[in-house]
């Protein structure tokens, strides 16, 4: 068995056995073969795709490649839910304590955010003194006695998924569904939950930018989930639009407390109805309720103000100072004003999150500093009317903010007579 012949079968559209796949994962995690090899045959598979038993023996190969969390020693079912990422995606700092509140534990591991796409862990970060790098004891513990817990990944929790998406990700192939599932799946089987809950994004801020696309995607995950003895759930959702009314790092945590709070003025519906179904989906593969009880029940721990105490309790208990969660003032800040009159049909999340990145809240590199105080704040969302000159965003950066940068603000707003 050899690399080149891997590739020579993938090419000519011929399906790579269980252990071939195994091989090429194992030789590669421990650098046995080249980068220049796999990046053709990462290619082959964008081009040609892979089967169902394929991609279920990718995503089982790079589970094994190194280490599997063991979570048994925590009380109960235990549920996770993965986001395929998006603009303005504070789903997980506002569902975590939900279903924590609720007394179903949260082991969950996050990660950074690249490009548009933020990470849960930037967010936390972005709150004084949070630390997301925990023991095991610590994590293991914290969920045991607090139902909660959100740290980073462990430095060898699929280690052949680092290797491939960094190499995908400067090779063109990084949207291929196959290799998608595989990389979402093997983590989330790897981090040790009962339970997933996938959160597929559709639209122009994510990788499916069609609902056929997101619905293959989220099929295919689903499949290798329950193939591997877990229970699954997949959700498709819109990022055609960023959700909620704030992207930045430390502003989408200040969102996440106003909702928990009550204070819907402060935030938008789109990303309470989000939140509300995918802590219902949680709950209801935990406990087997019904949809319609499992939606009372997430309603009615925001209303009694439980999930807030518990959103606290996350922060203080990892050593963050709850006291530092509100916006700051940056060095620099640009309003955004409408360019004509009408409704606005649209907020390109593409753009929107272009323009995030632009003033400092989002990596262009994996080595960027970020400010975690920079953002948009969205003042007009889809459906809303508007006149000529009204402010519809704000800008924050501690950088100077350009005019190219206001420029793409505005046209992410499409506003139709």
């Amino acid at each position: 068995m050899n690399i080149i012949e891997i590739i020579e079968k993938k090419k000519n559209l011929q399906e790579l056995s269980a252990k071939e796949i195994e091989y090429f994962i194992k030789k590669y995690t421990d650098n046995e073969i080249a980068d220049y090899q796999i990046s053709a045959l990462l290619m082959a598979i964008r081009i040609n795709g892979m089967t169902d038993n394929e991609t279920f023996y990718l995503t089982k190969s790079m589970i094994e490649s190194g280490d599997v969390i063991d979570l048994s020693s925590i009380d109960g079912f235990k549920v996770d839910k993965h986001s395929t990422g998006g603009v303005g995606d504070k789903v997980t700092l506002v569902v975590t304590p939900i279903i924590a509140a609720l007394g179903i534990p949260v082991a969950k591991f996050s990660g950074k955010g690249l490009g548009i796409t933020g990470g849960t862990i930037d967010k936390l970060e972005s709150i004084n003194g949070f630390r997301t790098e925990l023991t095991s004891e610590e994590f293991i513990n914290n969920v045991n006695q607090y139902k909660i817990a959100v740290a980073g990944q462990t430095a060898n929790l699929v280690p052949a998924d680092k290797k491939l998406y960094a190499l995908r990700d400067v090779t063109g192939t990084v949207d291929s569904i196959p290799l998608i599932a595989a990389s979402i799946m093997s983590k989330k089987i790897a981090s040790g939950a009962d339970g997933i809950v996938l959160d597929v994004k559709c639209g122009s801020g994510a990788f499916m930018k069609t609902f056929e696309e997101a619905k293959l995607l989220a099929d295919t995950m689903s499949s290798i989930g329950e193939k591997l003895g877990r229970k699954v759930v997949a959700h498709i959702s819109d990022m055609d639009n960023p959700l909620g009314l704030m992207v930045g790092n430390k502003m989408e945590v200040v969102e996440a407390m106003e909702l928990l709070s009550g204070n819907m003025n402060n935030t938008h519906e789109d990303l309470y109805e989000e939140c509300v179904i995918i802590s219902s989906l949680m709950y209801e593969i935990a406990t087997g309720k019904s949809k319609e009880e499992s939606l009372s029940t997430v309603k009615e721990v925001i209303e009694n103000g439980k999930a807030l105490e518990k959103f606290k309790e996350l922060i203080t208990i990892q050593g963050g100072d709850v006291s530092d969660i509100h916006l700051k003032e940056t060095k620099y800040s640009e309003e955004i004003k409408a360019v004509n009159s009408g409704t606005i049909e649209r907020v390109n999340a593409l753009l929107i999150g272009e323009v995030s990145v632009a003033l400092g809240a989002g990596r262009l590199t994996k080595e960027s500093t970020l400010d975690y105080d920079a953002g948009v704040a969205l003042v007009g969302k889809n459906g809303m009317q508007v006149k000529q000159g009204d402010v519809i965003a704000k800008l924050y950066s501690n950088k100077e903010i350009t005019e190219d940068i206001i420029k793409k603000a505005e046209q992410a707003f499409v506003i139709k007579l």
